[in-house]
C-alpha cells in the first residue's frame, strides 16, 4: 500500500488496551470527496477513524514551523462556550490560517456560526473557521498549513474568529494542543481514545505536557483512569515494549524523559554495587562492571521481554532483555539465570545470581545497554554513585544514536 508521505510522519496510530491497529488510509478523503451531510453538517463523524481501534496518537513534537500555523497569528485568545471554542479576537480584514494540512470539507454560510469553513487533516482532526466576512476557499481543495482561507468577520461591533478543534465530531479543549498566549502548538504526543459519544483526550509524552486546569477533556480523562483502576499519573511512563507505541513510524527522533519513567518500571540492576570497571577506557569496554558478592540477586532494569538467556561465548551465562523504543539491556557472568526466552519481566524482578561465568577474574555483574542494537553508555541513563536515573532526558534518533540532554 502507497501511503501519503504526509501522513506517515505526522501521525502516531496506537493499538491501544489490545486493540488492533488503525489502518493509515482509514481516514485519508477518497479523491477529496464528501458526501452531502458532510458538506452541511458542521459536528459530524469522520468515517473510518475509529473502524479498527478504539484510540490514536499525534506526535505534535515532530511539526515543522511551516506545518502549523496558528489562524490569527496578531489576534488575542480565550476560551469561550465551556472550553470548546477559541474565540481569537483581531482586526477588520485580517486573514484567517489554515493551521495544518488538509482538505475543505465544509465551506458554506450558517444562520448561528455565519460564514464557517472545517478542514479535515491527515492527522485526524478537523479544525473549524466560524463568523468569517468571506470563505476563500471551496469544498475538496488541498490546503496548506498557513494558507489564507478567510477574512475574518465582525459581528456586534467585536472582529473576531470562533476556532475550535473537532475528533470524530466532538469538541476538544484547543488549549490541549495550543498554547493560548504564544500561539505556540504544544511540543507533546496526545492519545484520542473513542468512549462512547465523547472523546477522551490524554496527553502521553513530550517536552511540553501542561494544559490548562479548566481542561473538561483532562478532567474527564483522570475520572476514566480511576474507574479503570490505572495507577498511573497522566506523564507517568513505563519502557514495556508491549504498552508503548513506536515512535519511530512517524519520526526519526524521540525524547525519552527519565524523569518521567514512573518509580515501579524502572531498578538499579545491582542494588549497593559498586562500579570496578566502567564503561569504554582503553579496552574499548562494552559495558559496565558493578560488583557486590557472590550469587547477589541481579535485577531487571526495566520491564521489558527475554529475548535470550543461556552461556554465549566470553559472557558466560548471559541475559539479553527488550525494552520499547529500541532499547535492551544485558547482564552477564551469573553464577545462575532465572528467567528463560520469551518471559516477559517487571522492573525489579530477580532474573539472576552474580557470578564469575565466561571470561570473569571475579564474581560481578556486567551489565550493558543498547539502543538499535549499539551499545551506549549506561552512565547515560542510570547515575551509578546514587543507584538511580539520570535527571536528563534522551535524544533517540533512528539509525544514529543517543545524545542525553541534562533536565
Amino acid at each position: 500500500m502507497i501511503v501519503n508521505s504526509r501522513l506517515k510522519r505526522r501521525i502516531g496510530l496506537a493499538a491501544v488496551s489490545g486493540m488492533l491497529m488503525l489502518s493509515l488510509s482509514s481516514f485519508m478523503p477518497a479523491k477529496n470527496e464528501f458526501t452531502a451531510a458532510e458538506q452541511q453538517q458542521v459536528s459530524i463523524a469522520t468515517p473510518g477513524l475509529f473502524a479498527q481501534s478504539q484510540a490514536f496518537n499525534v506526535d505534535f513534537e515532530i511539526f515543522r514551523a511551516k506545518e502549523y500555523s496558528f489562524p490569527l497569528p496578531v489576534g488575542k485568545a480565550s476560551l469561550i462556550n465551556g472550553n470548546s471554542v477559541m474565540r481569537i479576537s483581531t482586526a477588520k480584514g485580517d486573514a484567517v490560517k489554515a493551521m495544518f494540512d488538509g482538505y475543505v470539507r465544509l465551506s458554506r454560510k450558517t444562520e448561528s456560526m455565519g460564514n464557517v469553513i472545517v478542514i479535515r487533516h491527515d492527522n485526524g482532526l478537523e479544525t473549524v473557521y466560524a463568523n468569517n466576512a468571506e470563505n476563500l476557499v471551496k469544498v475538496g481543495q488541498s490546503i496548506d498549513a498557513g494558507q489564507t482561507i478567510a477574512i475574518v468577520g465582525t459581528r456586534e461591533g467585536e472582529t473576531y474568529c470562533d476556532f475550535s478543534i473537532m475528533v470524530n465530531g466532538a469538541r476538544i479543549n484547543p488549549e490541549t494542543i495550543i498554547e493560548l498566549k504564544s500561539h505556540k502548538l504544544r511540543r507533546q504526543t496526545v492519545q484520542f481514545r473513542k468512549e462512547g459519544n465523547r472523546i477522551g483526550v490524554k496527553v502521553i509524552g513530550g517536552k511540553d505536557s501542561s494544559v490548562s486546569k479548566n481542561d473538561k477533556n483532562d478532567r474527564n480523562n483522570k475520572e476514566t483512569n480511576k474507574k479503570s483502576g490505572s495507577s498511573r499519573g497522566d506523564h507517568a511512563m513505563t519502557l514495556d515494549p508491549d504498552e508503548v507505541y513506536d515512535p519511530f513510524t512517524i519520526t526519526n527522533t524521540f525524547l525519552l524523559d527519565l524523569e518521567k519513567i514512573e518509580e515501579k518500571a524502572w531498578a538499579y540492576p545491582l542494588p549497593d554495587a559498586r562500579v570496578i570497571s566502567p564503561y569504554g577506557g582503553a579496552r574499548r569496554h562494552s559495558g559496565v562492571d558493578l560488583k557486590t558478592k557472590p550469587n547477589d540477586e541481579i535485577y531487571a532494569a526495566f520491564d521489558g521481554e527475554v529475548v535470550a538467556s543461556g552461556p554465549y561465548y566470553g559472557y558466560g551465562n548471559c541475559i539479553r532483555i527488550k525494552h520499547a523504543y529500541g532499547l535492551e539491556t544485558l547482564y552477564s557472568h551469573q553464577s545462575k539465570n532465572m528467567v528463560k526466552q520469551g518471559d516477559k519481566v517487571k522492573a525489579g524482578q530477580v532474573i539472576g545470581l552474580t557470578g564469575r561465568t565466561g571470561r570473569a577474574t571475579t564474581e560481578h555483574l556486567h551489565f550493558e545497554v543498547s539502543f538499535g542494537g549499539k551499545r551506549l553508555d549506561p552512565a547515560i541513563i542510570f547515575d551509578h554513585s546514587n543507584h538511580k536515573l539520570k535527571a536528563a532526558t534522551l535524544h533517540l534518533t533512528k539509525g544514529k544514536g543517543v545524545k542525553s540532554v541534562k533536565n
